[in-house]
């Protein structure tokens, strides 16, 4: 009987162990992950000012191209001022020289009227006009013109010599109006110029600045793959050091389950009685929690983003911020915001706030080298920002931001906070 039982214990024996990394292999493969994620925070520290200086560059740009668009604006109104200038000039112009050509006239009727009436003085209405007189009937005739002419013409001439005189005055107003409005339009097409000119140089220097992040981007992103790899090294020594734990635990239950049988048979062959001990239920393992989690995360995969939108039951109205948020309308749209997808996603484990910075402080914080799936990513730096739930193979699941929607994205790891916080084992 005995035999029979050894026999059967053997049947069910734990297999051969696991390989065991040893203390130093993990410890050295932690130290190459942080090395290069001290690399990948360098490297993301060049890459944000450089992001900061083409950000200054946009605004310049875009300034200069507000300066070019006032510098036109101001042109097309000193052209129309400068047109107007011109119609004014021109009517001035006919006018004055219609008042011209009727005070010729004018003078040239009374001058023939004179010569032909009086050969002697030259002077109208002089004494030598009436002793040229005939006869008293011609001298009273002589008389009645030269009134007629000093009381009429005469009036008429300098009426017509004012006129002519006023003309020239707004034919001199308006070319000098014309001469400002010229001088205004050719201030603004130099102005507009330089605006242009200003606007190149600031697009080219733009585009030098875009190449040289473009290039630090493409190193950031070899080196987040060496971290990547780095760390899935880590996982993969880790992931062999708890399955070595788990062979043990097994061992150690089996070895109790032996011992409590052997204590069984021995109490039946001494003719005792012992009851069984209670089955205990298992817990659910953590994987199994963790993919419960995330599965409750991808569940809303293209959901629409909306801030302040979210809780322990699914999408709900955003809030209004009274600025960013507002303009894109979240406070009218049914959503998650960041935090408000990871309260959802964990609401079967921990009740969380709804706000990124206290969630980075709600579970267990562990290196970047270390995170695993299930862990929540935090960016910064400062001040905690936004909030992921880290997928594993460098993956994660997020609300990005107003406008955008629930999706599954790489880690940045642009201003990521030093730690993760997991919540689960």
């Amino acid at each position: 009987m005995v035999a029979l039982l050894g026999t059967a214990g053997a049947g069910v024996a734990v297999p051969p162990p696991p390989p065991n990394p040893s203390d130093s292999e993990l410890r050295e493969s932690r130290e190459a992950a942080d090395a290069k994620a001290s690399e990948v925070g360098q490297l993301t520290s060049r890459l944000a000012e450089a992001e900061s200086r083409l950000a200054a560059l946009q605004t310049q740009v875009e300034l200069k191209m507000e300066e070019a668009n006032k510098a036109r604006v101001d042109m097309l109104t000193a052209r129309d001022a400068a047109a107007e200038a011109e119609r004014e000039a021109q009517a001035a112009r006919v006018e004055a020289d219609a008042a011209g050509a009727a005070i010729r006239r004018a003078r040239g009727q009374l001058d023939r009227f004179v010569a032909g009436s009086y050969q002697q003085g030259s002077t109208i209405g002089s004494l030598s006009a009436y002793l040229g007189s005939e006869s008293p009937d011609d001298l009273l005739s002589r008389a009645q013109l030269l009134e007629a002419v000093s009381s009429s013409q005469l009036d008429a001439l300098e009426a017509m010599q004012r006129a002519q005189v006023e003309k020239s005055n707004k034919d001199a107003a308006a070319r000098k109006a014309l001469e400002v409005a010229k001088q205004r339009r050719a201030e603004a097409e130099q102005a507009k110029i330089a605006a242009d000119e200003a606007r190149a140089a600031a697009i080219q220097a733009r585009a030098g600045q875009a190449s040289r992040t473009s290039e630090l981007e493409a190193e950031k992103e070899q080196v987040e793959q060496q971290l990547y790899e780095a760390q899935s090294q880590v996982d993969g020594l880790e992931g062999q050091r708890a399955r070595y734990q788990n062979w043990l635990e097994q061992k150690q239950r089996e070895e109790e389950e032996r011992a409590r049988r052997a204590a069984m048979a021995a109490a039946a062959n001494s003719g005792g009685s012992s009851a069984p001990a209670p089955e205990s239920r298992p817990s659910p393992s953590a994987s199994a929690t963790v993919e419960g989690v995330i599965a409750r995360a991808m569940s809303q995969l293209g959901v629409t983003y909306a801030w302040g939108g979210g809780n322990a039951y699914g999408p709900t109205y955003g809030i209004r911020d009274g600025g960013v948020a507002d303009s894109y309308g979240d406070y009218m749209k049914i959503g998650f915001d960041c935090s408000g997808l990871m309260i959802y996603a964990f609401a079967g484990v921990q009740a969380l706030p709804h706000y990124s910075g206290y969630q980075y402080t709600a579970g267990r914080q562990v290196p970047l080298s270390q995170m695993r799936r299930g862990d929540m990513l935090f960016w910064g730096p400062s001040r905690v920002h936004h909030v992921a739930l880290y997928l594993g193979n460098g993956q994660m699941i997020e609300a990005p931001y107003s406008g955008g929607y629930v999706r599954i994205a790489p880690v940045r790891y642009g201003d990521i906070m030093p730690y993760a916080t997991r919540l689960i084992g």
